[in-house]
């Protein structure tokens, strides 16, 4: 793999390292629980083993963001946010917290040196970024009056993600009202400014995804596709090339080793034998090798078409182990799954869970069903949760079954992606608690089943879906704001 450290690609997205920077970063935690998971290190794992690494083009741009701060340039006087109000003082404190919380993130921060003073230089400055090309916005208001909320309307229909952060005192209802469901726009009305960081995690989330490219190893042909609205990249690979790489590929001291740090770490074994986990952890390096050879930054593949036929493992552990370093990784050839977990991984700094829906109408529930799960469910950066490892349903192969804790909060998303602007991406979000892991067997079904109650009141038997991820933590009004910043059509299920 030879990523560039340094260079600009040719839309002239800034690149550079993502892991790099990720270890350079890894002390820094901005300052509330909203960025809670955005202080992404390196997963745990042996000495000698080294993870996976993103070799896409995601993995080395550097998002730009325009920032500026907006006030009157006289004393402020008996109009809010008043005499009272120390603005010099809130511009020193909100510039130090951007420009730390850009280095956590990895975005070049363009902060403009002054305010903006007047319409004529609101004018001026949004011009400049429209032509550089920039990712984001970040309009910082300190003040309610003049040509402060004119500038942050003005910003909102340029076309770029722009995010405005409106101190208390700086604005009222009547200011916000008219554009706090506008595409494109996301409004922070707080003098919390993990609100305002988590709007630039936002920003360079976005700029990432539409630079993602994810091979997809499904049919006999190879091209690339865009995936509308998000602009991910789908490079079709023909499914054979798994197949034949995994049979040139020989059992290596490394692929020794994972299968051994899986066997020792799982709470107990079952069914599967040592050669099975040998299998398995040997397709997490066909998987590297693919994603290397395509300088990409996520995989799916059609495994059941591609493999079910053979007696080469399906890539259970591998897609498991990958998503724990994040790498996103998504079964089926599920393009709906590839971007659910690009998402995820890019906004909240954790793997998700891609399942089957399961009604459960004795509690009421949904049980995620599937035969591949993550172990770090808390974060790349955080130990694994328990785990066994058993055979997939096919009674074959081996699965890491993760057990997920009770009565943990979760989300549940699943990206519906569209086709144009007549249909645009849709999202299905919810939210909900753990009630128990469902043992398989003497269930039937996916070895990985996980049973969440859900705060709607969705029919359970009619729960919209397919493949949805869950994932920890409660971030039902994250991804709307996602969704609302990147015009997708956000529905709370």
């Amino acid at each position: 793999m030879n990523c560039k450290k340094c260079s600009i690609d040719e839309s002239g997205c800034h690149l550079s390292d993502r892991r790099s920077f990720l270890r350079r970063s890894a002390g820094y935690i901005v300052g509330t629980s909203l960025l809670g998971g955005c202080s992404s290190i390196l997963p745990m794992t042996t000495a000698k083993l080294k993870p996976m690494r993103p070799c896409g083009p995601a993995s080395r741009c550097v998002p730009a963001i325009n920032a500026a701060f907006v006030r009157r340039k006289e004393d402020y006087g008996m109009w809010w946010p008043g005499a009272v109000y120390d603005g010099e003082a809130a511009r020193k404190k909100y510039t130090k917290q951007l420009m730390e919380t850009a280095q956590a993130l990895g975005v070049k921060l363009n902060l403009r040196s002054e305010p903006i003073y007047s319409g004529q230089e609101a004018d001026n400055w949004l011009a400049d970024a429209g032509a550089a090309k920039v990712d984001g916005l970040m309009l910082m208001l300190l003040d309610r009056q003049q040509h402060t909320w004119p500038a942050a309307y003005k910003a909102a229909e340029t076309g770029i993600p722009t995010i405005v952060f409106s101190p208390l005192g700086t604005s009222f209802t009547t200011n916000t009202a008219n554009l706090a469901q506008k595409s494109g726009c996301v409004i922070y009305s707080t003098d919390d400014f993990g609100q305002a960081a988590y709007g630039m995690k936002m920003l360079a989330a976005g700029a990432k995804i539409r630079k993602a490219r994810c091979v997809v190893l499904a049919g006999d042909k190879r091209f690339d596709k865009t995936m509308a609205d998000l602009g991910i990249t789908l490079r079709y690979v023909p499914a054979q090339t798994f197949l034949e790489e995994y049979q040139r590929m020989d059992v290596t001291d490394e692929v020794r080793m994972m299968a051994k740090e899986y066997t020792r770490g799982a709470r107990r074994v079952r069914g599967a034998t040592t050669d099975d986990v040998i299998n398995g952890a040997k397709s997490y390096f066909v998987a590297r090798k693919i994603l290397e050879q395509e300088q990409a930054d996520a995989i799916t593949m059609d495994c059941l078409g591609a493999l079910a036929d053979s007696k080469v493992s399906l890539p259970c552990l591998a897609w498991s182990r990958m998503n724990d370093e994040g790498i996103p990784a998504a079964c089926e050839a599920d393009l709906g799954a590839v971007a659910s977990h690009i998402i995820v991984q890019y906004l909240f700094d954790r793997p998700g869970f891609q399942q089957d829906p399961v009604a459960d109408t004795a509690n009421d529930a949904i049980i995620g069903a599937h035969c591949n799960c993550p172990t770090r469910l808390n974060g790349f950066d955080r130990p694994m949760e328990a785990f066994d490892l058993i055979h997939h349903h096919g009674n074959r192969d081996a699965v890491p079954r993760t057990l997920w804790r009770r009565g943990q909060r979760i989300t549940c998303l699943d990206v519906l992606p569209g086709d144009n602007k007549d249909n645009p991406t849709r999202m299905l979000i919810s939210v909900g608690t753990v009630l128990d892991n469902v043992s398989v067997p003497p269930s039937g079904g996916c070895v990985v089943s996980v049973r969440v109650k859900f705060d709607g009141t969705q029919n359970v038997l009619t729960f919209p879906g397919f493949h949805q991820l869950f994932f920890y933590g409660q971030y039902q009004r994250h991804l709307a704001e996602f969704a609302q910043l990147y015009n997708l059509n956000a529905q709370i299920v």
